[in-house]
Parts: structure tokens; C-alpha cells; sequence
């Protein structure tokens, strides 16, 4: 048997439980508090905070190999571990280019990757836009969950970000009138093998993704568009899942927008929807497993995330047993509190078997209950 140790315990984390367990793998988690989702699976928890080096040196003595659930890392700090025989999927050399934004956005464009027009922006020089209003800023580390995005309409709400973010450096993009956003998750083992699953269609509200429609109703072409990117992507040297998240335009081109090092949100359709799951095929990929091909078990599924709307230390019982009696329902909770505004609390996947093109009225109606069963008016 072998064990995986898991630097963050959110759910994220938690949710590659069942998929070690069918495995026969354990896994041990870094994550600093007793109540973080991850810690009711794991074989064993080190409580530390993410970037605690120590900890990581102690996780690594249990363990065959540590991956990560999340970007809040300390590459720096983690390469003498490495150098001394640590085996860390992806490796830190992988990981280097996509923690910053900005150098994220340099290694897409050496790549060759089709992607918005960027720039720095420093303190010590004027924030000015290149390409007029509305711009989109984003803090090049720890931002998630559209904490750190901004869409920026005038000079003067520019200037004003630079003076809030005044100890960080910020990455400027070019706004894209996209027609609509996609996402795909792709993986590659040790071994070299790629799998790439269904291109699905994401929605957001205020920089936060609401759901997810898989498939995605696309041509051919932009499918081929995606599946070229991924392979980009990925490389020689990738090992583990990636989340791609991309713009299409009105000409049908694709734009790369973020790579999530990781398992990603706009793959949790692939728990219930999937032959496979993104957790399965990460854990996988890591212990250099056989990948899967992954396939949809039902025409179209949506997945819609249950996103914290106030202050609250509310256990939601009385919804969330609303939510468990729809059909071909699959709801996950994560357990975490406190509830606050735009916080991932859970998720649910309602699956079809409806193959008619674009979303089906059922799936329709469903989505709309359960977002008033939630959301209520």
C-alpha cells in the first residue's frame, strides 16, 4: 500500500478519500486546524499551516510521495526537501512557472498559447492601461474564489487597487469580450500517459464560478482547440491533474485564462457524472497508476456549487434535505464553517439522460430549484 501525503486539508483534499480508499492508498494530510474537511479521511494529519516546512519535512517521513491541494506554497523553502530525495507530484520545478499570475501568463506565452494581452504593474512605475478601459487586475499569489480579481472600468478605480494592493506586485490583463468561458481537466502520469476529460462550460458570478455544464455545447473545433492546449500544457514532465480554464470568443477562438495547478473546482462533476472522477485519476497519475479514459455516464449533467450568501454558523439541514430528495441528485457537503458570502460550502450534480443539444429543460427546471431551494428569491 502505498501513501500519498496531501499538503492542505480543505475539501479538496477531502474529496480524494473515496478515490484512495478504492485505490487501496492512504493519505496523510498538512493542514492546520482539527475541523478542515480532509482530516475526517485521512490515515493521519499533521497540523501545521500549508507553508510550514518542518511539518512537510515530518509529512514526508510517513509517506511515498506529497502532492498539493492548493497554490499556497513555498517553492523556495521546499527544494532542499526535494534535493534530499522528497518526491513532490507536481514536481517544484513543474510547479515554478504557475503559482505567480504574471509568470503563469510569460510561461503561456513562451508556450506559444493563444492568451489576452498582459503586463506587470510596479509600484514604483504609473498604473496606466495600454489598451484603454475595462481592464482586469488580478493579485499574482493567493488569489481564489475571485478574491483578487477585479474588472477595472476607469483610471481612477485603477489607481485606486494599486494603492489597496500596495505591498504586492498585480498582473494587468486585457479585458476579453468572451461569448462564453470553458474548462477542462487534463492529467498525465509518470509514464507519460495523457487523459483529457469533456469540455464543459462555466458559469460565474462576481469573479466566482456558480455551475457547470458538461458537455459543453461546442464544435468540433474548439474541442480540437482545447485538447491542443492541454497537450501544451502538459508537456514531458507534468505529473498530476490541472484544471484549464479558458475564454471562447465570438470567432470561436480559444484563450487560455488560468491553470490550476490541481484538482479544480469545474471538475467535480466528474465524482458522480464521470467513469472517473478528477481525484481518482490524480492519485492515479501520482503513484503511476494506469490512466482511464474518462467518459460522461449520462448525456449532460450540470454541477452547481452551493456558495455561502451570508454571515452565518448555520448547519443549512433544513435545505439540505431539500436538496437530497431531487432525482438524480448527488450532493456533497463539505462541512465547513463558518458560512460567509461567496464561500464554497458544497456542491451538487444532477445528472440527465436527455441528448438533445444544449441544456435540456429538465436539467433547466432542476437547476432553477435548486437555486431557489438555496438561494431562495
Amino acid at each position: 500500500m502505498k501513501c500519498v501525503g496531501i499538503i492542505g486539508g480543505g475539501q479538496l483534499a477531502s474529496m480524494m478519500g473515496n478515490a484512495a480508499q478504492k485505490l487501496g492508498i492512504d493519505l496523510m494530510i498538512q493542514t492546520p486546524n482539527s475541523f478542515d474537511p480532509a482530516v475526517e479521511i485521512a490515515t493521519g494529519t499533521i497540523f501545521a499551516e500549508v507553508d510550514d516546512v518542518t511539518a512537510t519535512e515530518n509529512l514526508a517521513n510517513y509517506c511515498d510521495l506529497i502532492t498539493f491541494e492548493n497554490e499556497f506554497i513555498n517553492l523556495k523553502a521546499l527544494e532542499p526537501l526535494e534535493q534530499r530525495g522528497v518526491i513532490f507530484y507536481p514536481s517544484l520545478k513543474s510547479l515554478a512557472p504557475l503559482l505567480d499570475k504574471y509568470e503563469q501568463r510569460c510561461y503561456h506565452r513562451d508556450l506559444g498559447l493563444p492568451i489576452p494581452r498582459f503586463k506587470a504593474l510596479e509600484k514604483e512605475k504609473n498604473f496606466t492601461s495600454d489598451w484603454g478601459f475595462p481592464v482586469v487586475v488580478k493579485v499574482r499569489r493567493h488569489g481564489y474564489d475571485g478574491q483578487g480579481t477585479f474588472i477595472v472600468k476607469n483610471q481612477a478605480d485603477l489607481e485606486s487597487i494599486g494603492t489597496k494592493f500596495s505591498t504586492d506586485l498585480l498582473l494587468l490583463e486585457e479585458f476579453i469580450p468572451f461569448e462564453r468561458e470553458l474548462a477542462t481537466i487534463a492529467c498525465r502520469n509518470i509514464e507519460g500517459e495523457i487523459a483529457i476529460y469533456p469540455v464543459v462550460e462555466t458559469y460565474q458570478e462576481q469573479q466566482v464560478c456558480q455551475k457547470v455544464i458538461a458537455p459543453a455545447d461546442i464544435s468540433e473545433d474548439v474541442k480540437s482547440q482545447v485538447e491542443n492546449i492541454a497537450h501544451r500544457l502538459l508537456g514531458d514532465s507534468w505529473i498530476g491533474v490541472m484544471g484549464i480554464e479558458l475564454f471562447l470568443t465570438s470567432e470561436n477562438q480559444v484563450l487560455v485564462n488560468e491553470i490550476a495547478p490541481r484538482t479544480h473546482n469545474s471538475g467535480h462533476y466528474t465524482i458522480d457524472a464521470c467513469n472517473i472522477s478528477q481525484f481518482e485519476m490524480h492519485l492515479r497519475a501520482v503513484t503511476d497508476l494506469p490512466l482511464i479514459t474518462p467518459k460522461l455516464k449520462s448525456p449532460q449533467a450540470v454541477m452547481i456549487n452551493l456558495l455561502g450568501y451570508e454571515y452565518s454558523e448555520s448547519d443549512y439541514e433544513e435545505k439540505l434535505q431539500l436538496l437530497r430528495e431531487i432525482p438524480q441528485a448527488y450532493l456533497h457537503w463539505y462541512g465547513k464553517t463558518p458560512s460567509r458570502p461567496g464561500r464554497k460550502l458544497g456542491h451538487i450534480t444532477v445528472l440527465s439522460e436527455d441528448s438533445s443539444e444544449g441544456l435540456s429543460q429538465d436539467l433547466l427546471e432542476i437547476t432553477k430549484k435548486i437555486e431557489y431551494i438555496w438561494y431562495g428569491n
